[in-house]
Formats: structure tokens, C-alpha cells, sequence
């Protein structure tokens, strides 16, 4: 297994790049947000998955772990391609691609060429789990009392624009660090304060 490829880029598009190393050039097929990253860079050091079908043996690189995870994950899933999975990676960076599952927003997925809402959904379903397990979960350590308080912040931020797993971590530590709290204002404001 090609864990990642240090060498020299010789060709760089939005959806490719040629990295020379050792006398060999490989082709590593990338994400546009791999690509933004590396797009004035002449020298690179590049994470790779490498992905083997019985007729083709093709390289994926990305600049940072939380993708390339990301990018294992969904092709994990029944359906998901490794082209689809770059799709979605290059619509959308691995956060919100993370955000979007755990959220089931199965609406952030709709600009993604080659994911329907089925496909969305069969995304969510099998790797909310997953996610949650990996860190960066989203406690649920609130009292009964806290609950509605925390469900009323919650609308609250929501309306305000602010993401729902953003959102939901930081209601979920606040309330886990002022159990006391019983003003939803009080709730609202220092949740705001956080988040800025």
C-alpha cells in the first residue's frame, strides 16, 4: 500500500496531478480542495489511497488525513465509486461532508453530480455510526429539564444560520458545565459567545 508520494509536480489540473519521484511520474487523481491547497506548489508531499479493480489500478491523493478518512468512508459504502467519493469531496470539504451525515442533512448532498436523495440517505445511515465513533461526537449528556432549554437554544441557533453540529456540541457543553442554567436567553448567549 502507497501510503503518500513526496516528489516534484509536473502536471497539475483541478482534477489530476503527475508527482515525479525517483524517476517515475504518478498520476494521482485528486479533490479540488486537495487541489486549491496545492495549486501554486511545486514540490509536494501528497496522502494517497490506492484503489485496485480487476481492470484498473488508480491513485487518490489528498493534503490532509481528515479527507483521505473521509474519502475511505465513503467508499465504503454500497454504490459509492472512488470517483463519486471525489465528487463529493470536491463539492464539499470533509467537515461538511462529516456535518451533513451526523446532521442527516440528507439536503447538503443535493448539489453533488451523481448522489441522489436515496444515495444520500444510504450514506447517512451507514456512516453516522461510524462518524460518531471516530471522535468529534456529538455528546447527549443533557437532564431531562435541560432538554427543552437545550431544544429551544437549539431552534434559536438554527435560525441564526449556525450549524447544527456546531450547535449541538457546543449547547450539549455548556449545559454538561452549568447544569444549574434555567433561562434559554442565558443559554443562547453564551453559546453564541462560543461559537464566535
Amino acid at each position: 500500500m502507497i501510503s503518500y508520494i513526496k516528489g516534484q509536480i509536473t502536471f497539475k489540473n483541478p482534477t489530476f496531478i503527475v508527482v515525479e519521484t525517483g524517476g517515475v511520474g504518478y498520476r494521482i487523481n485528486i479533490t479540488l480542495n486537495t487541489y486549491s491547497q496545492i495549486e501554486k506548489a511545486e514540490q509536494v508531499k501528497i496522502l494517497t489511497h490506492f484503489h485496485v479493480k480487476e481492470d484498473s489500478q488508480t491513485l487518490y491523493g489528498f493534503t490532509e488525513e481528515a479527507e483521505r478518512n473521509m474519502f475511505r468512508h465513503l467508499i465504503a459504502v454500497s454504490g459509492i465509486g472512488p470517483s463519486t467519493a471525489q465528487t463529493v469531496l470536491s463539492s464539499m470539504n470533509s467537515e461538511d461532508v462529516r456535518a451533513a451525515i451526523i446532521g442527516e442533512n440528507v439536503a447538503a448532498f443535493k448539489n453533488v453530480k451523481g448522489i441522489g436523495p436515496k444515495t444520500a440517505k444510504r450514506v447517512i445511515l451507514d456512516l453516522k455510526d461510524k462518524l460518531l465513533k471516530d471522535g468529534g461526537d456529538i455528546p447527549t449528556v443533557v437532564t431531562a429539564s435541560g432538554n427543552t432549554l437545550r431544544e429551544e437554544a437549539l431552534s434559536a441557533l438554527l435560525a441564526l444560520q449556525i450549524n447544527k453540529v456546531q450547535a449541538q456540541k457546543v449547547l450539549n457543553k455548556i449545559l454538561k458545565e452549568n447544569p444549574n442554567l434555567s433561562k434559554v436567553e442565558d443559554l443562547i448567549r453564551l453559546a453564541l459567545r462560543q461559537l464566535n
